[in-house]
């Protein structure tokens, strides 16, 4: 499937990558927050984990949104294909991100070693910020977010966050979250990037 936005001449462009193990709710959140329709491609069929094979729809391609945070200013969200197979199609969405969104199943503690991966993973291909987003979390949630950090070695400096990724308040917030942070680190080494602005709010 081909998937092109349109675009006006003066767009600046900022690309972040949802990444994550299959079925953690990638899709979902892209869906959730984008101002412009999400294009992707996904297949009924079996997803294999390490909890077990998991039924229903399985994207085979990539995730595609987009957010206007100004008059010449826009927002992709670049989803991944969970599957280790697909890896080499992680290292083409990363080229050029500003950073990442982790998303892991809170309700699939055994799809964390998975997310491990994802995370080293990317951590290998760019040097860039990321959040972790724990999706499905019912209770306790303070252990459950300290049981995925451990679980995902994740540095102190990396947030882990809650969210329902089918509430657009959520994913604002774990969004906002990470885009602060790619902008402390533009702040801190203007040689990353001299063409991208200051981003208002994600609406």
């Amino acid at each position: 499937m081909t998937t092109t936005f349109p675009r006006r001449s003066t767009d600046r462009p900022v690309k972040l990558v949802v990444a994550g193990p299959s079925d953690a709710g990638k899709t979902t959140l892209i869906q959730t927050i984008s101002d412009a329709t999400v294009l992707f491609a996904e297949r009924e069929g079996t997803t294999e984990a390490d909890d077990g094979v998991h039924s229903g729809p399985t994207t085979v391609a990539i995730d595609l949104g987009r957010i206007e945070l100004g008059e010449d200013l826009s927002l992709f969200l670049f989803g991944t294909p969970g599957q280790d197979r697909l890896g080499f199609v992680w290292d083409v969405l990363a080229e050029g991100m500003l950073g990442y969104l982790l998303v892991v199943d809170a309700s699939r503690p055994s799809c964390l070693p998975e997310a491990r991966r994802a995370r080293r993973h990317f951590e290998s291909l760019a040097d860039v910020p990321s959040v972790i987003v724990v999706n499905k979390v019912e209770r306790d949630e303070e252990r459950v977010l300290a049981e995925v950090k451990t679980a995902l070695e994740v540095p102190e400096n990396v947030p882990v966050l809650a969210a329902d990724v089918r509430e657009r308040a959520d994913v604002k917030r774990v969004l906002m979250a990470l885009l602060h942070t790619v902008l402390e680190r533009l702040e801190t080494d203007p040689h990353r990037s001299s063409d991208h602005v200051r981003t208002g709010d994600v609406g």
